[in-house]
């Protein structure tokens, strides 16, 4: 591969169905192994976030510093955006008290922010506009106020609202379904459309996960979180090395 070749690569991947098929894989994992760090445990919401808070920096920077796209990385840094995000909604709706309704909104303002000010800084937030560590910084930072407010948009689907964690995964089910068909059939802006889906999977993953995992009285099926997390990672693995994953193009 030739330097020019190299340069009009992305360090993220290109969006393929198993690129969704991970992402919803891994927010599912996200919500069984941060339940599992922080309650079975008994670690409790603080340290769990600490915990994975120092995981996701050094993977950031890790993702930051390395020369290409590497699948392993990218996921792995994916996962811990999502864990984090698991432990620090958890923290900030139950131990802070400011409750699912209101952890969302908190959250959706900063992602929307967040959104907000890397476009009036660099003038995009396609993911073919990822080609440097500046607009990097901001797709992690993004995606892990996305990955907080997915959790707390699910947890209060489920609860707040009552319509539990079958209910919920419809609801998100849909959404994502509409988004797909917008994609297929208007004129939609496609980066639009990516990060509406791309914030969907993680509620959907955050109802999954606590369907797996809750008690059967709460309308879970009651499993392990040290299983379910178990069989999670090994289905992102092997995924990850069954699958060829290609970077996305930069654009020119």
């Amino acid at each position: 591969m030739n330097r020019t070749t190299e340069n009009a690569l992305s360090k993220v991947p290109e969006i393929t169905l198993i690129f969704w098929i991970i992402k919803i894989v891994a927010t599912t994992l996200g919500e069984t192994g941060g339940d599992a760090v922080s309650m079975s445990m008994h670690l409790g919401y603080l340290v769990g976030t600490g915990i994975f808070a120092a995981i996701f920096f050094l993977a950031v920077i890790a993702q930051i510093k390395a020369k290409r796209f590497h699948p392993v990385l990218y996921w792995t840094t994916i996962i811990a955006t999502t864990t984090v995000g698991t432990t620090l909604a958890d923290f900030v709706d139950r131990s802070l008290g400011v409750g699912y309704a209101g952890g969302a909104s908190l959250l959706f303002v900063l992602l929307m922010a967040s959104l907000a000010i890397w476009h009036r800084t660099l003038g995009s937030v396609s993911i073919d506009s990822i080609g440097s560590a500046k607009p990097e910084a901001f797709y992690w930072l993004t995606i892990m106020f996305s990955q907080t407010l997915g959790t707390a948009l699910g947890d209060w689907t489920a609860s707040t609202a009552g319509l539990g964690y079958e209910g919920g995964a419809i609801v998100f089910g849909a959404l994502l379904l509409i988004v797909v068909a917008a994609y297929c059939w208007t004129r939609i802006s496609h980066t639009i459309l990516f990060w509406a889906a791309f914030i969907l999977t993680r509620p959907l993953g955050a109802v999954l996960g606590d369907f797996l995992d809750k008690p059967l009285a709460s309308g879970g099926l009651a499993l392990s979180r040290y299983t379910a997390s178990g069989a999670l990672l090994a289905v992102i693995v092997i995924s990850i090395l069954g699958f060829t994953h290609r970077p996305a193009r930069l654009a020119h």
